[in-house]
């Protein structure tokens, strides 16, 4: 995938306009796409710039699907995220929570000071859910921007039939669902020779949802993945960038049309 060559960069990037060209777009439906993703350690195989890399990956080919009518923006990717919960490996680079919280706000005043109406934080890492949830409606009330979060994964009941349910659950970081991603966008930077299989478990504490247990990486695993790496293919990512990035594409696409009074409309009442 030559992901630069891609329209989402050549035809929607809003830093390759000038201010004349920004001033004159359609900001009454247009939408302006954040991505924020992280540089963080994905086990002995994988790039620390995994999960940005899936965000660019993901956004070049939704963008592609995205028909001329719908007037979406791409900003640069933040490819700094919250990654504390790898500090001590090698190549982590992370903001603090204050930090990537101030920046997201910031640049979402500058989207308001520019004109424009909507912003979608795109996310690929799950340490940022969290921040990115709070920011997002923090946001939306310093601006009265429509600020909207999608996260690459709330989109997984897609992938069922493709991976197990034990991955699609546990597989959680750098595992089947990543590597395979990253083989996708771009092969030569995985070292499947490298690609360990670990999963973390734990029946009825978790980590993402439902009662809680607060977690680093490495209380979770020995080679800093969780997930089956060793399964991962390239035709396996192409597939998943494929049925991810349609789901991608239709969020935006409904993005682009919605008020916010929309959600106080009454449903309409047939009359017998």
């Amino acid at each position: 995938m030559n992901r630069y060559k891609s329209k989402a960069w050549q035809e929607c990037f809003l830093p390759r306009l000038s201010k004349k060209e920004i001033a004159e777009l359609d900001k009454e439906k247009g939408v302006l796409v954040l991505p924020v993703g992280a540089v963080e350690q994905h086990g002995p195989h994988l790039p620390v710039y995994t999960d940005t890399l899936i965000a660019e990956g993901l956004l070049s080919a939704a963008f592609q699907l995205l028909s001329q009518e719908y007037q979406v923006w791409m900003l640069p990717p933040l490819s700094y995220g919250k990654s504390t919960e790898h500090l001590g490996h090698p190549g982590t680079m992370t903001l603090s929570a204050t930090t990537l919280q101030q920046v997201i706000l910031d640049i979402g005043k500058s989207a308001k000071a520019s004109g424009f109406r909507r912003i979608v934080l795109f996310n690929t890492h799950g340490g940022n859910i969290d921040l990115l949830n709070m920011v997002a409606r923090e946001l939306r009330i310093e601006t009265g921007l429509m600020v909207f979060r999608m996260n690459a994964m709330d989109f997984r009941s897609e992938l069922t039939s493709m991976f197990s349910e034990k991955e699609l659950t546990y597989g959680i970081h750098g595992g089947d669902v990543e590597t395979s991603l990253v083989l996708a966008i771009e092969e030569g930077w995985v070292d499947m020779e490298l690609a360990p299989t670990e999963f973390y478990h734990q029946e009825l504490l978790d980590i993402k949802g439902g009662p809680f247990a607060a977690w680093v990486i490495d209380d979770l695993s020995e080679s800093g993945i969780s997930g089956n790496a060793k399964a991962a293919t390239k035709e396996k990512g192409e597939e998943v960038i494929s049925r991810l990035s349609k789901k991608i594409a239709e969020t935006l696409a409904a993005m682009s049309e919605f008020e916010m009074e929309s959600f106080q409309q009454k449903p309409t009442v047939k009359s017998t």
